[in-house]
């Protein structure tokens, strides 16, 4: 059976897809599936923005199928792990655990990096192009380490 990873943002539109897309791109898809959910409802049923399906596309990586959904209390049932791309998404996450298991399940990404630290990945919807950029880099540098436990830990 497969290992199932959750990438979590507000809107699922702009940073878990493309978390999605690149752990995705470094992991067997025959062992590993990752997927995305936003913890606000706003753009369910929508493509990623064309900021980060722009950026991914420069990076060799395809976001065009993606869509939108929000992150429910079934997806601590259905993720072996979840990773939150803020503190706000974390505390969102967790209020919605029933189980410590559940909770246990849940860290935020930038940890795998700056173990501790509880580093936000910044939200690049409001601001210019090159945030797109910088975000891409982040989680390129993060899902390494990610793929690498993982791969490690699943052989």
């Amino acid at each position: 059976m497969p290992v199932k990873i959750l990438m979590v943002c507000l809107g699922n539109i702009c940073r878990s897809p493309l978390a999605e897309g690149i752990l995705a791109s470094k992991l067997p898809k025959d062992k590993f599936i990752v997927d995305s959910a936003g913890t606000g409802s706003w753009h369910v049923g929508h493509s990623p923005d064309k900021r980060s399906i722009a950026i991914a596309k420069k990076n060799g990586l395809n976001l065009e199928n993606q869509r939108g959904r929000q992150f429910s209390k079934a997806d601590f049932e259905d993720f072996d792990y979840i990773y939150v791309m803020d503190n706000s998404n974390y505390n969102d996450v967790i209020e919605l655990a029933n189980t410590d298991e559940h909770k246990t399940k849940v860290s935020l990404i930038l940890n795998e990096l700056f173990p501790g630290e509880n580093v936000d990945v910044p939200d690049p919807f409001y601001g210019s192009t090159n945030g797109f950029a910088n975000v891409y880099q982040m989680l390129d540098e993060v899902s390494e380490i990610i793929a690498q436990r993982l791969l490690e830990k699943h052989p």
